[in-house]
């Protein structure tokens, strides 16, 4: 199928091309930490990009012991703007706060929020739980900072699985839960089940099954795949903040984030689902104008609801 047979911009058409067009290198063990510098390399151009456009400042900080980076656009309130905390995506095996600049510089302008990336630990040096351990130490210290009426979190891919997960302890544990919650494409059944990742493979440039069902087996490390920790699809979704969902009809976690879309509603969750057309997994992470408007409605749901 190519690109033109999808409503989408002549810039998302060539990218889809060229993103297409290269070879979809699996990780190995065997050369780990090579793989993670390619992925960054790849990306930096993007990362420059977005540091370009954005208006403010950028620090390396620490919350509860956990590294972290924290984005505060220009004229950002201390006293009154809200707080995002966020998780970055890679499949538990890869990525960084560095390389999710693309998304949180823009996001953090356009929602007029301070974005705090949590630098958690990656698999398999440190497979579940190790990294929802570290977005649940951060969660209370920034509650106690800015309150749970100017807090939002939210993730992409596996930032996503980290987010909803996050929400669901935090309920669990009887703290106050965020205004609402944002999720790009979020690898939310690690048991990775449902018809898009079986029509969509092959289809979405970015992500492969044979990729999912090895980040799995990285970060699961033999504990169950339906375990709501590891796959928060299939935890309660009861009395979570609104949340809104992006994706695309090409993405391969397309079917995810549609049977989360509909267990939230089922449980009463306000959710706004966002299917782009011809768009793929987290879209949002490159140069094309169908990437800044979803970043933008989804900065405008997070003010909608703050």
């Amino acid at each position: 199928m190519s690109a033109r047979d999808a409503d989408m911009s002549t810039e998302a058409a060539a990218l889809y091309t060229e993103l297409n067009d290269a070879c979809m290198v699996l990780p190995s063990l065997d050369d780990l930490d090579q793989y993670r510098n390619d992925v960054r390399t790849g990306f930096e151009p993007y990362v420059q990009r977005a540091l370009a456009a954005f208006r403010g400042e950028i620090d390396d900080i620490e919350v509860a012991g956990v590294p972290c980076k924290q984005v505060t656009p220009k004229h950002w309130s201390d006293s009154s703007g809200r707080c995002i905390q966020y998780a970055y995506g890679g499949g538990f095996l890869s990525g960084s706060c560095h390389e999710d600049l693309i998304i949180a510089a823009p996001l953090a302008q356009m929602s007029e929020s301070r974005i705090v990336m949590v630098d958690y630990r990656l698999s398999p040096e440190h497979p579940y739980p190790a990294p929802q351990q570290d977005m649940h130490r951060v969660y209370p210290e920034l509650l106690e900072q800015y309150g749970a009426a100017r807090l939002v979190v939210s993730g992409e891919s596996a930032g996503g699985n980290q987010a909803l997960g996050l929400m669901q302890y935090v309920r669990d544990q009887g703290l106050a839960l965020p205004r609402c919650a944002a999720l790009f494409s979020p690898w939310c059944d690690l048991g990775n089940q449902g018809d898009s990742l079986a029509f969509n493979d092959g289809r979405d440039p970015n992500l492969s099954t044979p990729w999912v069902d090895i980040a799995t087996g990285w970060h699961a490390n033999g504990h169950a795949l339906d375990d709501p920790g590891i796959s928060p699809l299939f935890g309660d979704m009861k009395d979570l903040p609104a949340c809104i969902i992006t994706t695309g009809s090409r993405d391969l976690l397309l079917s995810q984030c549609l049977r989360l879309a509909r267990k939230m509603r089922s449980a009463g969750v306000t959710c706004d689902l966002r299917v782009n057309e011809g768009m793929w997994h987290v879209f949002e992470f490159y140069p094309i104008p169908e990437a800044e408007q979803s970043i933008r409605e989804v900065a405008d749901f997070i003010k909608a609801h703050c």
